[in-house]
């Protein structure tokens, strides 16, 4: 099993964090892990990506052109990503600020209000863990006990307290899911 995925929006949307605590997950999980993040020198408000590779086999290059899924969070990075999922693959996206949804007929679409639903848990920076339970949704590549290890590598010990707070958001994410028909 290899998964391919970018996960793209703007920078301060939690774009990097996602991919590094995915990434962190999978090595929880005993899986061979690439993460790969791109950014603007603007950092908050500039474009962020991230590719994230989980494998049971060694990873020859975290360089791709084309994804497994697409976790897309703003019209920029739907206007430059949707065309690089393979076909069959997955596109979730927030459509809180999606002016062009995906028209593509060959690949499974998913939407999640992620900004919403962390609007209603009272604390915007829940936003991608949210996106990240609507993916492990559609994915299940990571259990919630290694979720929970990557958590606590890639956040720094002052943050930990906020665990159960992010873990409450993946399940958020989890059960707020929705389909797109195609």
């Amino acid at each position: 099993m290899t998964e391919e995925i970018i996960i793209a929006g703007f920078g301060g949307q939690g774009v990097l964090s996602m991919g590094k605590i995915l990434a962190y997950s999978g090595i929880m999980q005993d899986k061979e892990v690439a993460w790969f993040p791109s950014y603007g020198p603007e950092m908050r408000g500039g474009t962020a990506n991230v590719t994230v590779i989980i494998s049971d086999e060694r990873i020859s290059s975290p360089v791709l052109h084309e994804f497994d899924t697409a976790i897309i969070l703003n019209q920029q990075s739907m206007d430059k990503f949707e065309e690089t999922v393979k076909p069959g693959g997955v596109l979730l996206y927030d459509p809180n600020g999606i002016v062009n949804p995906p028209t593509r007929t060959d690949i499974q679409i998913y939407t999640i209000e992620g900004a919403r639903l962390a609007a209603e848990l009272g604390n915007p920076k829940t936003f991608n863990m949210i996106i990240l339970g609507a993916f492990l949704k559609v994915k299940p590549l990571i259990d919630m006990s290694s979720l929970e290890k990557g958590l606590e590598k890639s956040l720094p010990e002052r943050h930990h307290k906020l665990i159960p707070l992010n873990l409450e958001a993946v399940n958020k994410g989890l059960e707020s899911l929705e389909t797109v028909e195609a």
